[in-house]
């Protein structure tokens, strides 16, 4: 081999080899959402809750026990599970004087209570609920980085009864790869609230 290119050929390695290596960003990626399959609704009708709706078939009705190491309010506050998603709609209901607590007080903690959120969402959307079954309420959609996207309060137009909902994730995932869960589980929510009845 020729000195010559040997001293030409030498220090060009050592200035390629010396150069910072060039980085490509991997493409954005979402985790893998197994979608239960909707294969219908049951009842749901629990003896100590004066309420009943439909329920898809893939939730787990979880009865609480315990409210911070308390006993609940009362022996109608359960959540509903649904595995596939890690998620729970975790529900209160409160017969409205009970404890001394008064319609418009339940009311304002359920606005407390999504106001808490609202200092980190982009966005709330209160949309009034009024069904042909003597259901009434206020339902609270959320968009951005909260806890809860989804909440929602339903009386009687006595104003007897009150029943609290709000759904959480067990997940820190952003929101954007969590929105086609959000969608899916709004659509049975919506089918809760329109088949809710007081009894």
């Amino acid at each position: 081999m020729n000195r010559s290119f040997l001293i030409f050929i030498i220090p060009l390695l050592a200035l390629t080899a010396c150069s910072d290596p060039i980085f490509t960003p991997k493409p954005r990626g979402y985790p893998r959402i197994e979608f239960p399959e909707r294969t219908g609704t049951r009842p749901f009708d629990q003896s100590d809750c004066p309420l009943s709706f439909e329920l898809p078939t893939y939730y787990q009705v979880l009865q609480d026990s315990f409210f911070f190491d308390e006993e609940p309010a009362h022996s109608c506050w359960f959540d509903l599970l649904i595995p596939e998603f890690d998620s729970r709609l975790h529900c209160s209901y409160f017969p409205v004087g009970a404890k001394g607590k008064t319609f418009d007080e339940l009311r304002s903690d359920a606005f407390d209570l999504a106001n808490w959120h609202n200092k980190k969402a982009n966005y709330i959307d209160e949309i009034p609920i009024k069904t042909p079954h003597n259901v009434e309420g206020m339902f609270f959609a959320f968009e951005g980085p909260v806890a809860s996207h989804y909440q929602f309060y339903l009386t009687d137009s006595l104003h007897r009864h009150f029943f609290r909902a709000a759904l959480y994730f067990n997940t820190q995932s952003k929101p954007d790869s969590l929105a086609p869960m959000y969608d899916f589980v709004r659509q049975d929510v919506d089918g809760i609230i329109n088949s809710f009845r007081w009894e």
